[in-house]
């Protein structure tokens, strides 16, 4: 999978100055002829919490949770509010301005359609 890569997928990877926890969503990736879909987890995160960045080579998944209420202290917490974020290096057979996102009961789909010169197609023999 050269085209679609994990760049330093850790939440270490964040500038100096950067104070936030991130967790890193769990994601599939597959591909057909035509495009890369990624499918990344992240519960809790609402449609307007979400941002995908494209910049130079780089796409970025950020996820922002929003905390609930809470009414105690906590005495044991495995699912806090931290926000997601993924950052992948993607290759040049990526149409970056035709990537779309949809996000669906906590997974965001994104698909990456393929640029033209790289689809596959067939040949017709001329007589």
């Amino acid at each position: 999978m050269n085209t679609l890569t994990q760049n330093q997928n850790r939440a270490a990877d964040q500038p100096a100055s950067a104070s936030r926890d991130y967790v890193v969503p769990a994601v599939n990736i597959s591909s057909n002829a035509n495009e890369y879909l990624v499918e990344a987890e992240m519960p809790g995160v609402a449609k307007d919490g979400i941002e995908v960045l494209v910049e130079g080579n780089q796409l970025t998944i950020l996820g922002r949770r929003q905390a609930e209420a809470q009414t105690g202290e906590f005495l044991y917490c495995e699912s806090c509010p931290d926000d997601y974020r993924r950052v992948f290096e993607i290759a040049s057979d990526i149409d970056t301005a035709k990537i779309s996102a949809q996000m669906d009961q906590g997974v965001l789909k994104l698909r990456l359609p393929k640029v033209e010169r790289v689809k596959p197609r067939k040949i017709p023999i001329g007589g």
